[in-house]
């Protein structure tokens, strides 16, 4: 491989966007107010969209644009005036699933490279070539591929090849579900999932309503649709060598907490690799930081053949969250930190610093001061501004500060 993996970072608003970039994002993808399949995210308004454009373009940070929806007749006259807007706004890529918006972008915004998403599932060569000589630049494989099949495709195609190699998995093919839409009217393929699969469940047979019968000996019932996450910062190499050039973390909905942790672990190990290559060894330490971010167990997915039962977490569906968020460095200088609370702290208690491009550095709140420089014992309120003394080495704007908990 000649050229480093991109590292793709998600952006649900403008604030993560900025995070994602500090954190060391090659690019980010992020969604507008409509034809996104993520409409719990923040997402971006035109202005907001632009303000983005320019600050990712000013750190050399590329901008994809899903408009990802399976589109309804009623839907292309909007489609069309947002392409035509993009394009002119300088975005560098959209990500599309279906052929009718695919041929959209051709006719009315052919300056724009085009992702398919991993919503068309692409398990194949000759699926890769059908959409490379359509016009488009990548493709975002179907997350239930192995690296033996990826290779094989690499071989056989020339188009560019991005993969999810974190985050929440989807018990459905490729992410699309019917569930959320059978049985609350939000459908997952417009965008707005309930995400059911987190729900419990029980087991009934068709002829004796009312009889609910637990999938294990447990009263609880059992989350038989719940699948893990993905974790494959301890494959970086595999990955590169399978001819994915695009690593994307799943995650537009997730906290600036949990993409500071997760993009900073995938930034230093994946220029460490590049570097040592054959000699490179993942730190358990990094390890250890990754899972400081809300998390449910982990797994390689697909990667290494099919999962079968071990991909899926019965016990529960809730997240280990074992770091709380509890503020952002809006600026360090003459030996101050200056701070926007997200978290309740108070002085006295131990932090951490997610210094961006190695493992995190403590702090202890020795002196807390408001805006006016009044002394304060507890930071109580949202979006306080806040300062603290500061020997550390200079921080960036949107640096990230947690509490561990457990």
């Amino acid at each position: 491989m000649k050229t480093k993996p991109e590292l793709l970072a998600p952006a649900g608003d403008l604030e993560k966007l900025r995070t994602a970039i500090v954190y060391g994002a090659d690019a980010v993808y992020l969604g507008g107010q409509a034809l996104s399949l993520r409409a719990g995210a923040g997402n971006f308004g035109k202005a907001e969209l632009v303000e983005g454009l320019y600050y990712a373009h000013s750190a050399g940070v590329r901008v994809y644009v899903a408009v990802n929806i399976f589109a309804r007749n009623q839907d292309f006259k909007l489609v069309k005036e947002y392409l035509t807007w993009l394009q002119a706004a300088g975005v560098d890529g959209v990500i599309v699933s279906d052929p009718g918006v695919f041929s959209i972008v051709r006719q009315t915004a052919p300056k724009l490279e085009v992702h398919i998403s991993t919503q068309s599932n692409t398990t194949n060569y000759a699926t890769a070539n059908f959409w490379l000589n359509l016009g488009a630049g990548r493709v975002v494989l179907a997350r239930e591929l192995s690296l033996k099949e990826i290779s094989e495709i690499h071989r056989h195609s020339d188009i560019g090849l991005e993969a999810f190699v974190h985050g929440a998995m989807c018990m459905a093919w490729s992410g699309r579900c019917l569930i959320s839409s059978y049985f609350t009217g939000r459908s997952a393929n417009r965008g707005d999932c309930t995400q059911p699969c987190r729900w419990k469940y029980h087991l009934m047979e068709e002829q004796r309503p009312g009889e609910y019968l637990p999938v294990e000996e447990d009263e609880r019932g059992t989350y038989f649709f719940n699948s893990r996450d993905m974790c494959m910062l301890p494959h970086l190499g595999e990955l590169a060598q399978a001819g994915i050039s695009s690593f994307k973390i799943e995650g537009r909905m997730k906290s600036v907490h949990y993409l500071a942790t997760v993009l900073n672990a995938y930034r230093a190990n994946l220029d460490k690799w590049w570097e040592q290559r054959d000699d490179y060894q993942l730190e358990d330490s990094w390890i250890e930081e990754l899972a400081r971010a809300s998390h449910r167990p982990w797994s390689t997915g697909f990667y290494f053949g099919n999962p079968g039962a071990e991909g899926q977490h019965i016990e529960t569906s809730s997240y280990h969250r074992p770091a709380t968020f509890v503020a952002v460095v809006k600026d360090c200088r003459d030996g101050w930190l200056y701070l926007e609370q997200r978290g309740n702290f108070c002085r006295g208690e131990t932090l951490e610093v997610i210094v961006p491009g190695q493992l995190p550095l403590k702090l202890t709140v020795e002196e807390l001061y408001d805006h006016e420089g009044n002394a304060v014992e507890r930071a109580p309120h949202a979006q306080q501004q806040l300062k603290m003394p500061w020997q550390g080495p200079d921080l960036p704007q949107f640096t990230v500060l947690r509490r561990v908990d457990q």
